[in-house]
Formats: structure tokens, C-alpha cells, sequence
């Protein structure tokens, strides 16, 4: 984002960065201290060095400094000492404690959406992807115009500061609104063609499954094992932005559209839920998704937790879902057992060596009622309706024998059971 605040010094690639996390009543010091590190991780993916950290413990933040004074006086030496160019808050700081910040520390301060959306515009590399990362920013950046005035037209150059380019920022708040509305019908034609997509690959019949997940969970390389293909993966975060769809088959040949898309997040900024509104519709429009979890992870109750949080957020709450605990190659036999049979059982995998595979395919075959069931079906010769039906359903099944007697046709057919209940309905 072109927001350059306080020091407009052209920095050097990694830059020297503070954290500081939070604990409060409602926030305990071991799980800020947690916040921490991952913000550690989205501070490296962002391209910054952390060469200072601290958690500070008050009953609720400071509405004018979050930590008061006494305390920024402090991190203040402590950012002086350590050299530090840029403050990183594991919090979503207030436009007032952002200036007031600025001034007291002396040097550039974001908090945790500015580097997510950050991070996001590092990664964007089509068309859409950079739309929607910038109309994440914009929608950021508007409420935090005021006080700032000449410095938010400067063209910044450090993290938290990438994005569309000053002209496109204009302090003017007409000027950035009416960029909002562009970008939004832009959008909005990308959510209309992915629509038309969606509906030609339902008139194929085939189930549309999406992937779904904390960042580095194991996502792509899921997606990869499932599909052959080669999409890029990384230990790095957010390294899927643009979501991709390509085919998967199952047992018997029965075939998938599978999505992978974007990781997500605790505290996904809520403009970027938002903005990629056309790129999630691939999670809400599935007929199952695969939510898949870092097994291996001590936090990974809380990751999945998050997850679930976003897909109510976006209202996919009540698609089925699958769990799917990636990473078995670096758990005991013990854990798996627990995963695979406990009170919120899961399908147990190893993305990157294939082991679970197999049984992920059957679980995906019954939740998706794939499993082929043998029937015998009666179909009039002379109904041009009863011809199209037999020619889907041959399209959809296997013919194990036909036979003619008069203007009757019998089918012995192999079908999956989702489409054998929609024959048996009288929909097919």
C-alpha cells in the first residue's frame, strides 16, 4: 500500500523490525506469545528481519497508545538500541493509535493486517489477485486518511507500504471511492464468469470439491498428490492466492473438479474476506470441501478453529466437510490412531508421501455419494425423453447389459448412488 507514515527513508530489503503482542483479560500471556511467532512468520514472508519481540500484559490496550505511554517510552529505547526501522503490532491498531505511535516512536509503525494485506500483494500474480489485494487496501486505507494528510500520496518503500502506487492514492477521498466502485464492477464480472464456469463443469455431473485450511497446512501439496499436477508449493505463507481448478479422479474412474485456494488465517482481515469474495465462492458453490490440518502443529486446534471461523463467515458453514490431518510422516503411531478414531475423527494423510491417500479417495466417494450401485432400469425406445435419459445415464454409469424386447429397453448399470437417488426421485 502507498502509505508511507512518519519515515520516508528508503529502507533496505530486510528490514529491521519490532513485534510487540498483547496480553489482556481476555487474551492469556501463553496464547499472545503464540500470536507472536506466527506473526514472526508472516513478518519474515514480508521480507523483514525481527530483531526485537516482547508481549505486554494490561488489563485492555491504551485507547491512545495501546500500550501507554510508559511503555512506548520504554520500547522506544529499546527500538533505538536494536537499530529498529519499523514497529509491527500483533493487533488491528486505531487510526489515533497509529499516528500517536508514529510520533512517540519515531519511526514507521503497522499492525497485523497492514502485513497480512502486505503480504498478499507480495504474492499476487494475476490480474484478479492484485485487484482484490488492492481493493482490501483501499478499503483499509480510507478511514486512515485523516491526520495524515501529504505524507499518504508519498509512493512508500517498505513493508505495509506496497500496493497500487500513489496515483492511484490520492489523499482525495472522492478520487479513492470512486477507484473502490471500479475495482468492485470489475470484480464482479470475474464473479459472473467464474459463475458461468461453475455451472459448465455442473453439466459435466461432476462434484465440485474445494480445499480449505490454515496457511502451510499442506494445501497444495494435497492438491498436487490429488490432481498430478505441479502447482508451486512452499514453506512459506500465502504462497496460493489465485485459486486453482483442475480434475481429480477416485475409485471406479469417477471424477472430481477439485479447488485449492487461499490459506487462511486467525484474524483474517476482514477486508480481505471481503475482497475475495469471487475467489471464495469456490468454497461456498462446493459439494464437499477437504479441510485439511497441520496434524503435526501444537497449535493446530486453534488454526482449525480459525478456519471454521471464516467459513462462517462467508457462509459456507453448511457445506460438508471432510477433516483431513496432513503431515502422519511426522506423527506417532499413537497420534494417528487418536486422530483417525477420536471424537472429531478424520481422514490421516501424508501429502508428501502419499500414505491415506486411498482411504481420503473412498471417504470422498461416500460423502459424495460416488460409490457405484448395480441396477436394472426400464426405459420406453419410442420417448425421446426416456432416450436422452438412457444416454446420461450411459454418460454416468457403465452398461453391464442391454436388452430389447418390443419398444422396451432394460439397462443392467452401474451408477453412483447421487445419481442413482436422483433417478429414483424421477429427476434424472
Amino acid at each position: 500500500m502507498t502509505q508511507s507514515l512518519g519515515n520516508h527513508r528508503r529502507l533496505t530489503p530486510r528490514e529491521r523490525a519490532a513485534l510487540v503482542g498483547l496480553a489482556t483479560g481476555r487474551t492469556r500471556r501463553e496464547a499472545a506469545e503464540r500470536s507472536l511467532e506466527e506473526l514472526a512468520g508472516l513478518a519474515k514472508a514480508a521480507g523483514a528481519s525481527v530483531v526485537l519481540s516482547g508481549v505486554q500484559e494490561r488489563p485492555r490496550p491504551d485507547p491512545a497508545t495501546f500500550l501507554g505511554s510508559g511503555k512506548v517510552a520504554t520500547l522506544t529505547l529499546a527500538c533505538d538500541e536494536a537499530d529498529v526501522e519499523l514497529v509491527i503490532f500483533d493487533n488491528e491498531l486505531s487510526p489515533a493509535q497509529l499516528r500517536n505511535l508514529e510520533r512517540s516512536l519515531g519511526r514507521r509503525v503497522i499492525d497485523r493486517t497492514q502485513l497480512i494485506l502486505d503480504i498478499f500483494a507480495r504474492r499476487a500474480r494475476t490480474r484478479e489477485g492484485k485487484l482484490q489485494v488492492e481493493l482490501a487496501q483501499l478499503e483499509y486505507l480510507l478511514p486512515r486518511l485523516v491526520g495524515f494528510g501529504i505524507e499518504l500520496s508519498r509512493l512508500g518503500a517498505g513493508i505495509g507500504t506496497r500496493g497500487p502506487g500513489e496515483t492511484k492514492l490520492e489523499t482525495d477521498r472522492r478520487k479513492i471511492r470512486q477507484r473502490i466502485a471500479t475495482i468492485t464492477r470489475q470484480l464482479a464480472t470475474v464473479e459472473r464468469r467464474r459463475g458461468q464456469l461453475r455451472e459448465r463443469r455442473q453439466r459435466l455431473e461432476s462434484p465440485s470439491v474445494a480445499l480449505v485450511g490454515y496457511t502451510n497446512a499442506g494445501k497444495t501439496t494435497l492438491f498436487n498428490r490429488l490432481t498430478r499436477e505441479r502447482a508451486v508449493t512452499s514453506d512459506a505463507l500465502f504462497v496460493t492466492l489465485d485459486p486453482l481448478v483442475r480434475e481429480a479422479r477416485l475409485h471406479d474412474g469417477q471424477r472430481v473438479m477439485l479447488s485449492d485456494t487461499v490459506g487462511f488465517i486467525d484474524r483474517l482481515p476482514h477486508t480481505l474476506v471481503a475482497a475475495f469474495h469471487a475467489t471464495l465462492e469456490e468454497v461456498v458453490e462446493a459439494d464437499l470441501l477437504l479441510h485439511v490440518v497441520d496434524a503435526s502443529s501444537e497449535d493446530g486446534e486453534r488454526q482449525a478453529g480459525a478456519v471454521r471461523t471464516v467459513l462462517e463467515e462467508i457462509g459456507a458453514s453448511a457445506v460438508p466437510v471432510i477433516t483431513v490431518y496432513n503431515k502422519a510422516d511426522l506423527l506417532d503411531g499413537a497420534a494417528t490412531d487418536r486422530l483417525s478414531r477420536g471424537e472429531d475423527a478424520g481422514v490421516v494423510v501424508s501429502a508428501r508421501t502419499g500414505e491415506g491417500l486411498g482411504t481420503l479417495r473412498e471417504a470422498m466417494a461416500r460423502r459424495l455419494g460416488l460409490e457405484l450401485r448395480r441396477v436394472r432400469l426400464e426405459f420406453d425406445a419410442g420417448s425421446e425423453r426416456d432416450r436422452a435419459r438412457m444416454a446420461r445415464l450411459s454418460r454416468l454409469g457403465r452398461v453391464l447389459e442391454r436388452r430389447h424386447v418390443g419398444d422396451v429397453v432394460s439397462l443392467d448399470i452401474e451408477l453412483p448412488r447421487r445419481v442413482l437417488q436422483q433417478v429414483t426421485a424421477g429427476t434424472s
